[in-house]
């Protein structure tokens, strides 16, 4: 044990971790800004460094130590001041009960079959984590097999992840506590509901694939990370094991690593044969892959490099003995399928099985000897059924313009589920017949609202250097264009990710109060495939940005809102495309959402997995990518005097996906150097990370508290509800 002096405390170094003793908290002084609102001072500490050339101030660099007692006592002010706030506007506790009573509804997870049981997550409404379930059948009656919301008080451990054996005996789950991306594997008996005495940890980024005997499963973790570096410590060295039943984590076997490659993390995938465990290597998030295979059935194998190429992206399906089909990008930007035989792997050999059409093919699953492709046409769903030879044999018939998702199952199967869903229609699950191609309601949520009073419109507007944009814009009928209505734009805009329709209470609420929910489908996302993702990357950032600020110059342009009466949202790396827009051109929105952005984009690198992100924004160690991202970081490009609109920054205490030091150092900045009467607030939601796991009362709260912000910062004058049904 040893101590020593940080931040005017005396802190105690143990083995097991940060003891912090004879602490005296540091003076929290404010501020009168301009909007009348007192700010936590947030406290500028000179800190300059020379990257390729270029001064780079940093003065809040002490707010990325979140363990820090000063990083504490700011958030806990910053927090009095936006809750006092929110407290304030009249209309925050009837749009939280609105909320809440749409929230309040069943809805169904997409079933699926293992050995002679089914299984699928169930949520009652309004319970902070879905339930998993366990029947002898679609129809039977079913019985609890995971509750997470017994884990914890509050609702703050979720179910991760979970795997069911090939006989359906055993059920290997993860679970995640406060937001956190660390997940903790366990193994419950399916038939008694209890546990085993198998415990795995530090797993992230990883699922568990059970071999054909159910005598153990595949996963993939890091070491430990070291104290205090728990959320923040980067994440190198993934590492494949497999986990036998009844044994310590100690004794797992490695399976694969690599020493001398310490970006590559692993997925390990099993085969429905049995036969063999396929390798996906990914680096990054960056899109292609490496793909190699174990032979299960050979001793002493030892995995073949099938795929090496690192030149595409690719998909394993399923195999026949040794041919291994595909979904792949190589030489195909909106994907098509492929076969490999193994036993005669070079390329002139690979067969095409689905070529690439106009769509863009989303995912591909094998069923009943017929492929089920799922495809995208201006960002709606679409779904094709082939034969084993590439054949079309029909276009499978869903409910509307919308999203499906699902077609899962195993090779025999005669039939699948797949869930649908729009912007006015909760997620509705069917059964289909793959003989027939019917399908038939199996699950559908009622709702106490009318969707028919809801419009959807599908539109393309030019982006900056003339490209067509599609966008949805969805409002209650009858809207009238006259330029007033309060609108939020909403969007992403990177990693290949594709936005389309769904259905959310909270966005249903906004539009009961008289407001437009808009969405373009920027470039940088998947929904035109690989070239649409790659024209919004690494120097091509700024064509996102670009395709968002035209969305509002649009809507504005066509009598939907105007610029005081338009909110401008979105999270993670949509928090950054917020970032950027407000501060490229901040008189052109009323008010602002970042959620859990990436601010820092010289620094983003340094943290959990963030040096992953460097396959699509590039890095500030690169001369030529250091000055794109100088251009338009969001924590770099505020200026002093300006006037921002209103903005509510929002994030999470336990966020390790992006931490949350990029948030507050962007808040404190703003705060700073905003000139206006707008209020500029920072909400830290405790005990929550990124998104995934977030209970449902939290989810709830922030919902309720962003749409308070925005009727008093649009000055709106909100539709009053439908009455209590």
């Amino acid at each position: 044990m040893n101590g020593r002096r940080r931040n005017d405390c005396r802190v105690w170094l143990l083995a097991g971790g940060l003891i912090v003793t004879s602490c005296v908290q540091p003076e929290i002084k404010t501020t009168v800004a301009p909007s009348r609102l007192v700010y936590p001072k947030s406290e500028q500490v000179p800190f300059e460094e020379t990257l390729h050339g270029v001064k780079v101030a940093d003065p809040y660099r002490w707010l990325e130590d979140d363990n820090a007692p000063k990083t504490k006592a700011w958030v806990q002010e910053q927090n009095k001041v936006t809750y006092a706030h929110l407290e304030g506007i009249a209309e925050r506790k009837g749009i939280r009960q609105r909320i809440e009573r749409l929230w309040n509804y069943e809805r169904y997870g997409i079933p699926f079959r293992q050995g002679s049981n089914y299984f699928f997550t169930k949520n009652d409404g309004l319970q902070n984590q879905s339930v998993l379930y366990v029947a002898d059948s679609p129809q039977g009656s079913a019985k609890v097999l995971l509750d997470p919301n017994k884990l914890s008080s509050d609702g703050t451990v979720a179910l991760s992840g979970y795997s069911v054996s090939e006989d359906g005996r055993h059920l290997a789950y993860g679970t995640s506590s406060s937001g956190s991306d660390w997940q903790e594997w366990h193994v419950r008996d399916v038939k008694s509901g209890r546990d085993l005495s198998d415990r795995l940890q530090w797993v992230k980024f990883s699922g568990a694939s059970w071999n054909k005997e159910g005598s153990g499963f595949y996963y993939s973790r890091y070491d430990a990370p070291k104290s205090g570096e728990r959320l923040k410590g980067a994440n190198y060295f993934q590492k494949l094991y497999f986990h036998r039943l009844g044994t310590a984590q100690s004794v797992d076997t490695l399976i694969y690593h690599r020493p001398d490659q310490k970006e590559w993390g692993f997925g390990g995938n099993v085969t429905e044969d049995g036969r063999y465990l396929i390798i996906s290597i990914w680096q990054g998030t960056d899109t292609r892959n490496r793909v190699y295979y174990l032979d299960l059935q050979a001793k002493a194998a030892k995995p073949v490099e099938l795929l090496n190429d690192f030149d595409a992206d690719y998909s394993f399906i399923a195999n026949d003995g040794p041919v291994f089909y595909f979904q792949t990008d190589l030489n195909a930007p909106r994907s098509r399928v492929i076969a490999i035989d193994t036993a005669k792997p070079a390329r002139a050999d690979w067969r095409e099985i689905i070529p690439q059409s106009e769509m863009t093919l989303r995912g591909v699953s094998l069923i009943n000897d017929r492929f089920i492709a799922n495809y995208m046409v201006h960002a709606r769903s679409t779904v094709r059924v082939f034969g084993l030879d590439g054949k079309w044999v029909r276009d499978v018939a869903l409910p509307g313009i919308g999203s499906a998702g699902g077609f899962g199952g195993r090779r025999g199967d005669t039939n699948t589920y797949y869930s649908f869903t729009s912007f006015n229609m909760p997620g509705t699950i069917y059964s289909h017949e793959m003989a027939t191609g019917r399908s038939t309601l199996f699950r559908q949520p009622k709702l106490a609202f009318d969707p028919a009073q809801f419009v959807t419109r599908q539109v393309q507007y030019k982006g900056k250097d003339g490209a067509l944009i599609p966008m949805f814009i969805v409002h209650k009928r009858g809207l009238a264009l006259d330029g007033r209505n309060p609108t939020v734009l909403y969007s992403y805009g990177g990693f290949n990710i594709s936005l389309m329709p769904s259905f959310s209470p909270a966005n249903l609420v906004w539009m009961e109060m008289g407001g437009v929910y808009a969405m373009p489908n920027l470039r940088g996302g998947g929904e035109y495939g690989e070239d649409w993702h790659k024209a919004g990357m690494k120097l091509k950032k700024q064509t996102v940005f670009d395709d968002f600020i035209a969305a509002a110059e649009w809507l504005q342009a066509n009598l939907y809102t105007r610029p005081d009466k338009l909110a401008i949202s979105g999270g993670s790396n949509g928090g950054l495309l917020v970032g950027a827009c407000m501060t490229q051109r901040p008189e052109l929105f009323g008010a602002a959402l970042p959620a859990v952005g990436v601010m820092d984009m010289l620094r983003f690198h340094k943290f959990t997995i963030g040096w992953a992100w460097k396959s699509e924004y590039g890095s500030a160690e690169n001369p030529d990518e250091f000055k794109a991202l100088h251009a338009y970081s969001p924590l770099h490009n505020l200026r002093a005097g300006t006037r921002y609109p209103a903005t509510l920054v929002t994030t999470g205490d336990h966020d390790d996906r992006v931490v949350p030091a990029h948030s507050f150092k962007f808040a404190a900045a703003l705060q700073a150097a905003h000139a206006g009467e707008a209020p500029v607030l920072i909400r830290i939601e405790t005990k929550a990370g990124h998104g995934a796991g977030k209970p449902t009362a939290k989810v709830i709260d922030e919902a309720a508290d962003k749409w308070a912000f925005l009727v008093k910062a649009l000055d709106m004058q909100p539709t009053p509800f439908p009455a209590a049904q």
